[in-house]
């Protein structure tokens, strides 16, 4: 491919980013914005124009998968030499290798798994029992597995770890004593056994470049020109890495261990007075680096990542450049103004995304009485869109956790729909899940299922109560989720079998979770389910964001500001997912285990809601203003219900669960007639649900219908008089036998 092709549809802010000759470079990429496209063209234009030789080209990604796209585009550009491509642990390991060789030292043994070295230990310190956080309260291999993980993505010692998480406030799997002394012992017994984990590929490669230059300079040689993508996920050990081959490990990095991400302020990364004078640690001399990130889908603190190599990359580098790629090509206008709606004013760190698709379906929110309800609806709602011609492989639901995705596989399971869980971790894999259901089967295989379910369901209540003091470790929630996913299913057991053994349940679980994968493939058209965080990098035209209620989006653990930051820029990633159509949904109760528990809607829908509202006016709205009046109204309302003048009616109508049929299918028809006449889609006039409540309420006055919820102030002075004009012409039908339209 030519050079003139290399550059051929590229706007103006990725064609300087691929032509820029600053050196470092940093490209601030949103989500949408053609990163990859940018990143594989400026590799290949350097190629081009003979300033970067192939062979001493390395990109580093943070998946094998991202890797070989990498490839395979960079290919597909004319770049005949292969280019070096690679995750930061896959890199090391071969520098390793070929330094134990050098040095005649035997290698060591890769584990796997750090499970097989810490159970043992486990049982060790324990005498068999799990080591406990609390009373009643057991702790999986896997948390102590994942806070060492963390530690050492953080460059903490075991002598350090104390220190370091009682100042930030971190809440370990064990005490934070305990945690340290496992985490010393863990390092022992590795060095007894001559094994090294993954996490020490990329300490030891550092430290062979520290303490042998010569080697240092042989890695440096072979990998001049380096590339980073995602570089708002790196974490200090993957930093440390990145500084030795650049040959900067006289003057590293070093981060506070508190403290937020910075904003970035221009787009030439020089001084601000213009002065010669730089900040401590900042790099003068010239540097080969292009790194590509979005400080707004940073959302790997939790496992060490830290936005701030990111965010502070000006100072560091005070000569280098920096362009940014604000152009969205992926979602509708209307998806990216829920987008910006989501992160606000105070977790955003860039300038909002400019839409250049064209305008799509006005996103929804919807509330369901119950989970299942949540489940079963959304189910239909894709059955509809199939049926309207959508691929099954155009559609995905999104949660926060993975045990949130078991009802709406049982729900498609049900509803004969094509689907597969993204990760291939699928429920009955999940760590928690094996362990509860080796539980109920430890014992007579003819035991009755109850006896053993009541002591599980007490487990799972005594690990509840303490999350909700706050005093449970980290990863307890995600694991509650899952203990009380297979205790609901157990309960679904027994209501087909009430006198089931435990046998008995754990053939049919398994028989009922794995029948959907004997579905066929059909070539890959199947919905997508995924966490948020499996789904980052992805997009599909339709997608359905499920779930969003307190305690699960923010995660009940994000007890701090940078938590709930996190959390805000995660929903961020999962929004902006679609393409065409968005749908928000949250259940009013959910069912854990035995117990169903009231559930509020995220304090993030509201900045939704008046996305949406601020659509229905206008693209050009201002979604703040209108968030405010909300709040305003919203104030108002409770003063009044709060009054109890006489004669004061609450100012805010709520949804029974009941809908006068005959009204509700002559606002149908009203709906349909005044779609045909303005060209709008039948939903965005009105909503079923708002015809629902509306049919359910069956206000009198304007003040009362613009309180109805899906209603508002635009809409009741556009349809106000012809809704109140149906309403007075249809006479009230009896309740009794009337069911709530779907």
């Amino acid at each position: 491919m030519s050079q003139t092709h290399l550059l051929d549809g590229l706007n103006e802010a990725q064609h300087r980013a691929v032509v820029s000759e600053h050196a470092p470079l940093c490209i601030l990429a949103g989500a949408g914005s053609g990163k990859t496209r940018v990143l594989t063209r400026r590799i290949a234009h350097r190629i081009e124009q003979g300033s970067a030789d192939p062979r001493h080209v390395l990109a580093i990604t943070f998946t094998r998968k991202a890797a070989g796209e990498l490839t395979k585009r960079l290919n597909q550009l004319g770049v005949r030499d292969r280019v070096a491509t690679g995750t930061f642990h896959s890199v090391a390991f071969n520098q390793l290798r070929q330094y134990w060789v050098e040095q005649g030292i035997s290698a060591p043994t890769l584990t796997q798994s750090k499970l097989r070295i810490l159970m043992p230990l486990v049982a060790q310190r324990q005498s068999g029992a799990q080591p406990s956080v609390g009373p009643g309260t057991a702790v999986q291999a896997s948390d102590l597995a994942s806070e060492i993980e963390w530690a050492k993505a953080r460059l903490i010692k075991p002598d350090q770890y104390v220190d370091a998480v009682t100042a930030i406030g971190r809440k370990p799997p064990l005490g934070a004593e305990a945690m340290a002394d496992l985490y010393r012992r863990y390092e022992a017994d590795k060095r007894r056994r001559g094994i090294v984990d993954f996490d020490d590929l990329l300490v030891l490669t550092a430290e062979a470049m520290e303490t042998d230059r010569e080697f240092a300079a042989r890695q440096r040689w072979r990998f001049r020109h380096l590339f980073v993508d995602e570089f708002q996920d790196v974490n200090p050990a993957q930093a440390r890495l990145l500084d030795g081959w650049l040959g900067l490990l006289d003057s590293p990095m070093v981060l506070p261990v508190t403290g937020g991400p910075d904003q970035f302020e221009s787009d030439r990364l020089e001084p601000d007075d213009g002065s010669d004078e730089v900040s401590a640690g900042a790099i003068t001399s010239a540097v080969d680096l292009c790194v590509v990130g979005d400080p707004n889908q940073s959302i790997y603190a939790w496992n060490g990542a830290d936005p701030r190599f990111l965010s502070s990359f000006q100072r560091r580098f005070p000569s280098g450049g920096l362009v940014r790629l604000e152009d969205n090509y992926r979602s509708s206008p209307q998806i990216l103004t829920v987008a910006d709606a989501v992160l606000g004013l105070g977790a955003r760190q860039s300038r909002p995304l400019r839409p250049n698709r064209n305008d799509g379906d006005l996103p929804t929110i919807s509330a369901y009485p119950s989970d299942i309800e949540e489940a079963r609806g959304i189910a239909r709602l894709l059955r509809e869109r199939h049926n309207g011609r959508v691929a099954w492989k155009h559609m995905a639901i999104l949660t926060r956790t993975n045990a949130q995705l078991v009802l709406f596989e049982e729900a498609l399971r049900a509803a004969g729909i094509p689907h597969r869980v993204r990760g291939g971790m699928a429920f009955l894999q999940q760590p928690e899940v094996l362990r509860t259901l080796s539980m109920l089967n430890d014992g007579p295989s003819g035991i009755p299922l109850t006896g053993r379910l009541n002591d599980l369901e007490e487990m799972a209540g005594e690990l509840r109560d303490e999350v909700e003091e706050g005093s449970a470790g980290l990863g307890v929630p995600e694991r509650i989720d899952q203990i009380e996913a297979v205790i609901r299913l157990a309960h679904e057991y027994l209501g087909v079998e009430p006198h089931g053994s435990t046998a008995g349940f754990l053939a049919w679980v398994h028989g009922a979770i794995t029948s959907a994968s004997d579905e066929p493939d059909r070539a890959g058209d199947v919905v997508e389910l995924a966490t948020f965080h499996r789904a980052k990098g992805l997009e599909w035209p339709v997608v359905f964001v499920a779930g969003l209620e307190r305690g699960y989006v923010p995660i009940g653990n994000a007890d701090d500001a940078a938590g709930r930051a996190e959390e805000q820029r995660l929903l961020y990633v999962a929004v902006t997912r679609a393409e065409r159509e968005l749908h928000c949904s949250w259940a009013k109760s959910r069912t854990f285990g035995s117990r169903t528990t009231a559930r509020s809607a995220s304090y993030w829908l509201e900045n939704i809601e008046a996305a949406i509202r601020s659509l229905e006016i206008d693209c050009s709205a201002d979604w703040q203003t209108i968030l405010r009046d909300m709040k305003e109204r919203v104030n108002a309302a409770k003063a009044a219900n709060m009054s109890g003048a006489p004669g004061t009616k609450r100012a805010t109508i709520e949804v029974g669960s009941k809908a006068d049929p005959g009204l509700y299918e002559r606002l149908k028809a009203w709906r349909t007639a005044e779609s045909r006449h303005s060209g709008l889609p039948a939903f965005t006039v009105l909503h079923d649900t708002s015809l629902a409540a509306i049919a359910e309420a069956r206000p009198s006055t304007l003040v009362e219908l613009g309180s109805v919820p899906g209603v508002g102030t635009v809409k009741v002075t556009r349809y106000g008089d012809a809704l109140l004009g149906i309403i007075r012409d249809t006479p009230v039908r009896p309740l009794a036998g009337a069911r709530r339209p779907a």
